[in-house]
């Protein structure tokens, strides 16, 4: 759940509220009912209520927040590194008063005590945000599930420089560089199909 976790709270912190929530939700879905399950879900409601806030749905985002805090009460104030008591106190507030959005920044997401950034991430995390970042804005999301694959292929051959990790890397941490770095991620993936393909047609019966 590491990579997930950190990969949605620094989605968070990046403004995508919508894509945070997916980096946690397979995750949630896959779990039975316990501490971690409501702690994912208690994130996830805390999300969309920021979400819908922002999007001035006021009485989906009270909803979102009442319900939210019932899944994070009894958890502890810091929580598989999370400052789930911020989270409580965020959910509280915007109950009260969800119009609060407009006034003042969401609160940031910590792991570890840190406010994680998308440049914080390892490379395991990074490809779970590359991923609900691309589908979040409008990505080829096809394409950056093929380049994850290249990359991780590359790191278990020892390739640490391997364009396809400097490139997921970049996707994910340089929004202003975000559109051109998928169109060479799109570049690189046909390349790297067509050798595959290749490859695989010299041993084909002629």
């Amino acid at each position: 759940m590491d990579a997930q976790l950190r990969a949605g709270v620094a989605v968070y912190n990046a403004g995508h509220y919508h894509a945070a929530h997916d980096a946690w939700e397979q995750r949630w879905l896959a779990l039975d009912d316990g501490d971690d399950e409501r702690f994912l879900h208690g994130l996830i409601q805390f999300t969309a209520a920021i979400y819908h806030a922002r999007n001035r749905n006021w009485s989906g985002a009270t909803g979102l927040a009442e319900s939210g805090g019932e899944y994070l009460a009894d958890l502890p104030a810091d929580y598989r590194g999370v400052n789930v008591e911020t989270v409580r106190e965020s959910l509280t507030a915007l109950e009260r008063d969800p119009e609060r959005v407009e006034r003042a920044p969401a609160p940031a997401l910590t792991y570890e005590g840190n406010s994680l950034a998308l440049a914080d991430l390892d490379f395991d995390a990074s490809a779970v945000a590359a991923a609900v970042l691309a589908e979040d804005l409008g990505y080829d999301e096809g394409v950056i599930e093929r380049a994850v694959e290249y990359a991780r292929a590359d790191l278990d051959s020892g390739d640490e420089g391997s364009q396809f990790v400097t490139f997921v890397l970049d996707f994910v941490r340089d929004p202003d560089s975000r559109p051109i770095v998928a169109q060479r991620l799109s570049e690189h993936v046909d390349r790297r199909e067509h050798r595959e393909a290749d490859v695989d047609g010299l041993f084909e019966e002629r």
